[in-house]
């Protein structure tokens, strides 16, 4: 059915606000009865070029946990792999084979790979709607961190059966294992102030609420209908395929008047923050411009209010960056010409009373305890609260702890907030430049970044901070106590960044009980199962290679064979360049060193997508496998 008629159906059936659910909790109460739904929901995990060890755990540890409800016959799972480098392809495919084959699972896993990343991750999520969205009324997006509980993704597709016009349910995924002093800080801020915020957030927002882009159950209908991403007109970094897509999903789900809902009340969601302020850099690059391609958005027709409101915050979450640069500069210029320039109390023309310099210093003191107020007050209430919830308070190590965790997280925040102002000013710069930052796989490992990288990232900062310094000194030393904050982040950039992407800092923090979570001291069942998982060996071996792993082992070349889309066979128009030019070099190559060498990355990734190249490369792994290894030559006589 042609897609405007299915927007018109789904606007004229949308009926009045009070029809999206039952409050904000949609009726979801996480210490009633178990429910049985009946309907069939998909688990949907999209991967890029990911730590396969990482991804299959989590599902794993998910799937565990949902077939120990009893109702994992509704649901199956799906593997979507978006990755461009053949030895990971491989094993994404072997550990695939080995969850396949251990879990016990109650409903069907399954495991696509799409030969181009077509739009990213939203295309990603789109082509399965296409090719196997029919089948199920409801999917839940994972990301490639994400573990969920059993019993929550049993009431998630609960409430998604009795609500029968929301079209996305969110829940609050609680940030977890981290082990740096960056990601432990992160981790420790979301878990006490996070709740507090959500819940403010569900009860404004109700039935337009926004999406997160994971952890999350949307109706399959509604998103086939309402959330078919445009391609922005122009060219990248402005036009083309929007990156930060489900802001824009939430929006178009609202428009057609399918309800989104936030639930933070329901527990057992989970993902990983980054690990240093490094990596958040490569993922805020991405979001910068994501956020800033939202402006296209907001002249379209028919989007709520809220929905506009939750797009133009997200633009200004970045615009404020470089707003926040200039005005500490030209604060900085009033302050020199001040200082260096004498003042003309009769400028030109007539005038019976001398012109004197506007300056209010009550007002000023007003304006920074308003700023300070607004920056403060959530995390003094939600330490607050902790006084009336003796649980929380343990999980947290007591109210002292959570107290000097506090203290601990502002400062190393506001060190580091000066220093994100100048790469967020960096990121918004190469968007207006013109500059595409394109889609990066995540790091996810222990934070640790080369010396050389962080004189890299953070050398520009350190040389602001030297001139803020060294303007404010020449001006007047208590403007320079009062800059101080500023400067001192700034100044502080590079070791700050060392200290903070530092594992034993953050561990040695942890043992004498500082930024520790309930999750961490308490962990669930979910979380326990993904730690023995992941302390288990790998699915693959040492030798990662894609041609010598699946010349190894004939299972996983039939399986291989079998998951390719058409068999590795030819047809007509679906030969891309890679494919005709990978299939030649190896023709030519005389071992198969000779033709990995020969291969670029794409070509490589083409090859075992080809029958006859990855034929011709299997048997030049065979001829090597046979071949007498290399003596030694003998030692010369001393």
């Amino acid at each position: 059915m042609d897609r405007v008629l299915l927007h018109e159906r789904a606007r004229r059936h949308s009926g009045p606000p009070q029809a999206h659910g039952r409050g904000v909790t949609l009726g979801i109460d996480p210490r009633g009865p178990l429910p049985a739904p009946s309907i069939r929901t998909a688990l949907l995990l999209p991967t890029y070029n990911e730590d396969q060890h990482r991804v299959f755990a989590g599902l794993a540890a998910t799937l565990r946990s949902l077939q120990e409800t009893g109702r994992a016959g509704q649901f199956d799972a799906f593997v979507l792999s978006d990755t461009t480098n053949a030895d990971v392809w491989i094993v994404e495919a072997n550990a695939y084979r080995r969850l396949r084959a251990e879990t016990g699972f109650g409903g069907e896993l399954y495991y696509r790979r799409r030969p181009r990343n077509t739009d990213r991750k939203a295309g990603n999520i789109a082509d399965w709607v296409q090719r196997f969205g029919g089948a199920y009324e409801a999917m839940i997006v994972l990301d490639a961190d994400s573990v969920m509980r059993g019993e929550g993704l049993v009431r998630l597709a609960a409430a998604m059966e009795a609500h029968p016009r929301v079209g996305l349910i969110q829940t609050l995924p609680a940030i977890v294992r981290g082990r740096t002093l960056f990601a432990r800080t992160q981790q420790f801020a979301a878990a006490l102030y996070g709740p507090l915020l959500a819940h403010g957030l569900a009860a404004w927002h109700g039935g337009e609420s926004n999406y997160w882009g994971h952890n999350a159950i949307i109706r399959t209908r509604a998103f086939a209908e309402a959330a078919g991403l445009p391609h922005l007109p122009g060219r990248p970094p402005f036009g083309g395929h929007i990156l930060s897509h489900d802001f824009v999903e939430a929006a178009l789900l609202r428009r057609a008047g399918w309800a989104v809902h936030l639930v933070p009340s329901l527990s057992g969601s989970y993902e990983e923050g980054p690990s240093s302020a490094a990596d958040l850099v490569v993922r805020d690059r991405r979001w910068c411009q994501g956020n800033l391609q939202h402006a296209g958005v907001l002249p379209a027709r028919g989007l709520h209010w809220v929905s506009r409101l939750h797009l133009l915050i997200g633009i200004g979450s970045y615009i404020t960056a470089p707003l926040w640069l200039m005005m500490l500069i030209a604060g900085l210029m009033v302050a020199l010409q001040a200082r260096f320039v004498p003042p003309d109390y009769f400028p030109g023309g007539f005038s019976l009373f001398p012109d004197w310099p506007a300056q209010d210093p009550v007002r000023a003191a007003w304006v920074f305890a308003a700023t300070m107020g607004a920056l403060l007050a959530p995390k003094l209430i939600a330490l607050a609260a902790l006084v009336f919830d003796g649980r929380r308070r343990r999980g947290f190590g007591g109210f002292a702890r959570a107290a000097v965790g506090v203290v601990l997280e502002t400062l190393i925040t506001g060190l580091m907030a000066p220093v994100m102002m100048v790469l967020q000013t960096a990121c918004v710069a190469d968007v207006l430049r013109g500059r595409d930052g394109g889609w990066s796989a995540q790091r996810r490992d222990d934070g640790r970044v080369p010396f050389r990288e962080l004189v890299r990232l953070y050398g520009p900062a350190t040389l602001l901070g030297v001139l803020l310094g060294a303007a404010a000194w020449a001006i007047s030393l208590p403007l320079l106590l009062w800059m101080s904050p500023v400067v001192a982040g700034l100044l502080l950039a590079i070791p700050l960044a060392m200290v903070t992407s530092s594992r034993a800092a953050g561990l040695g923090l942890a043992r004498v009980g500082l930024l520790t979570t309930p999750e961490e001291r308490s962990p669930p069942a979910e979380l326990a199962s993904l730690s023995d998982l992941l302390a288990a060996p790998p699915a693959t071996g040492r030798d990662h290679e894609a041609v010598r792993a699946l010349a190894a082992d004939d299972t996983l070349l039939s399986l291989h064979y079998a998951m390719l889309p058409d068999d590795g066979r030819r047809r007509p128009g679906d030969v891309g360049p890679e494919r005709l030019v990978a299939r030649a070099k190896v023709e030519d190559a005389a071992s198969l060193a000779d033709a990995l060498s020969a291969l670029s990355p794409r070509e490589k990734t083409a090859a075992p997508a080809d029958s006859e190249a990855l034929a011709r490369l299997l048997d030049l792994a065979t001829a090597e496998a046979a071949a007498p290894p290399r003596r030694p030559a003998p030692a010369h006589a001393h």
